[in-house]
This record gives C-alpha cells, structure tokens and sequence, in this order.
C-alpha cells in the first residue's frame, strides 16, 4: 500500500500485506468497508482490514482464480478461477460462507464484471466467450455472448447506457448493446441419429446395419439445439439476440426462419491494434483505457459508440 503526493510523481511505502503464497492475481480495495480482497495463483481468496493490516480470513477455491468482484450493499463476493467456475460467497467481518457456485465455461474465466443496479454478473473466458448471469433475476438465465476470436481478458460497464464493452487477446474491443431483451441459447440435445433426416450417427452401429447406410457426423444446431447431420445444417446464420454476432451452425428450417431484422448486430466491433490484457472505462468522460502486453498504454474516446 502506497500514498501518492499530490503532483503524482512519488509514491512512499506504508505497508506490505502477506496475502498469498505465489502470484497475486487480483486486488480489490472496498473503500466502505476498509477491506483489501486479493485472489493469487495459490488457489486462495483472501481479504484484509486496510486500517489494521489484519488479515481477516480466507477461502480456497478450486483452481488459481484471477477474476474478483464485489458487492456492497450484500457482502457478496464474486471469485471466477482457472477452472472455468464462478464462486459466489458471502463475507462478514471475520469468516465467510459459500453462496452457489456457476459453472458454464469450457475455459478458465478471465474477467468478471459486476452491475449492482441490474444485478448481473458477466464473466469472461479463454474459450472467447462473456456470459451474463442474471442473479437479481433470481430466475437462473444465463446469456451467452459470442464476439471474440481469442480468450476475453477484460471487462467493463457502462452502467448509464447499459452497455458491456469487452476487450480481448485478438485485440477486439467490443461494445455490446445490453438494452435488448436477449435469449438464452438452448442446451444441446442427445441423439442417435438426425432430428431433421433420422441418417444415423456414425455411431449408431445397429441402425446403420439395419438401413444399409453409412452414419453421418452429428452437429447441432445453435437455435434449436437439435443434433443433425451436416446435410440439413448447411446454413450459417448469425443470431445477435442469442449473442451469435458471427455466423454459426443452424439447421435449414431454423435458417429460413430467421429474419432480416432478427440478424440486425447488437454489438459494435473495434481494432485496438494490440493484445489487451485491462481495460478501464471513465464513464464521466466516455474514454476508455487499454493496456497490452505489447507495453502501450492507449486511451480512446469511446463517446461516438457508448452514448
């Protein structure tokens, strides 16, 4: 811990808080509480009294975690890990207890982002995905967004115009529209053979002997969620309301069912021109603040896109 003099051009020690035993992930400090939250590569969440020094306890999760987000108004604590798994727990002064754990990433999370107005949560993922998880909703809905084309490093929002902006290793910084009533993409449904055709899979060894017919490869298709074969899903469509701003995999009568106006982008799509690993937003001003691993710091005017 630091102080800054006033001309910013020195900074004096005033103490040193042992947290973790390998690197610090993340730190946050919660001003109305005097609380130092920290997350290290020890697979430990920890937080400290920044008046005292004190550590005041500690929680293991179940891999290195390096998203934190915190909630004041219910003590709640948001802890994303390498496993790809979210940790909610709830802290009081000295202990903590285990709320719920979210589980919907094929990846390590990398990011977290709170809204305490909306109350919902966005997690970001090296598997190039962000989900919002709808907890003030208390209705369970978990929104996936697909606009990325590397692992999502930062998140950040603009609570006034509800939109998400999202920067990643392939140097995008998206800027979702998150004012629009969005679906949930369908979970993938278990088949032996093609919901549309009925070919069988290619492990379907009985009906292929029984039909003469040689099995297929299954694919699903993103809208419906159906298991089908390449032949009646050889339409690409994007589906933005679903969070699909590219194209991807639809059955046929799924594709010709999909409107002009229900393809219409809800994102909007940047070159930062470098790998982003944080970002910071200034709302008052609608500048935004990048900075990669190339060792640049760059600072953009976001107001044409957030307003």
């Amino acid at each position: 811990e630091f102080i800054l003099s006033e001309d910013y051009n020195k900074m004096t020690l005033v103490k040193s808080y042992q947290a973790h035993q390998s690197r610090v992930m993340m730190i946050l400090f919660v001003l109305e509480m005097e609380w130092v939250l920290s997350t290290g590569q020890d697979k430990h969440f920890t937080w400290h009294c920044s008046e005292s020094g004190q550590r005041l306890g500690g929680y293991r999760t179940s891999a290195g975690a390096c998203g934190l987000q915190f909630d004041v108004e219910t003590r709640h604590v948001f802890v994303g890990d390498h496993s790809g798994q979210v940790t909610i727990l709830k802290l009081e002064q000295e202990s903590c207890s285990l709320v719920t754990t979210f589980k919907g990433h094929t990846g390590g999370v990398t990011a977290l982002c709170w809204d305490p107005i909306q109350r919902v949560l966005f997690s970001g993922s090296s598997d190039h995905s962000i989900i919002m998880w709808d907890i003030g909703g208390r209705k369970g809905t978990a929104i996936e967004l697909q606009g990325h084309n590397d692992k999502v490093q930062s998140l950040s929002y603009a609570h006034h115009t509800r939109q998400l902006i999202s920067c990643g290793a392939d140097g995008g910084i998206v800027v979702w529209n998150m004012d629009v009533e969005r679906q949930e993409t369908p979970e993938w449904l278990d088949s032996d053979s093609c919901q549309k055709c009925d070919q069988p899979f290619f492990w379907n060894f009985k009906q292929m002997w029984d039909s003469k017919k040689i099995g297929l490869r299954q694919h699903h298709c993103r809208k419906c969620g159906k298991a089908v074969c390449g032949k009646c899903s050889s339409k690409r469509s994007s589906i933005p309301l679903m969070g699909f701003e590219f194209e991807v995999r639809v059955c046929d009568s799924c594709h010709e069912s999909i409107t002009d106006e229900e393809r219409a982008p809800t994102a909007t799509f940047h070159d930062s021109k470098h790998n982003i690993v944080h970002v910071h937003f200034d709302a008052t001003r609608g500048w935004l603040l990048t900075s990669g691993t190339d060792k640049v710091i760059k600072l953009w005017d976001m107001t044409p896109v957030v307003s």
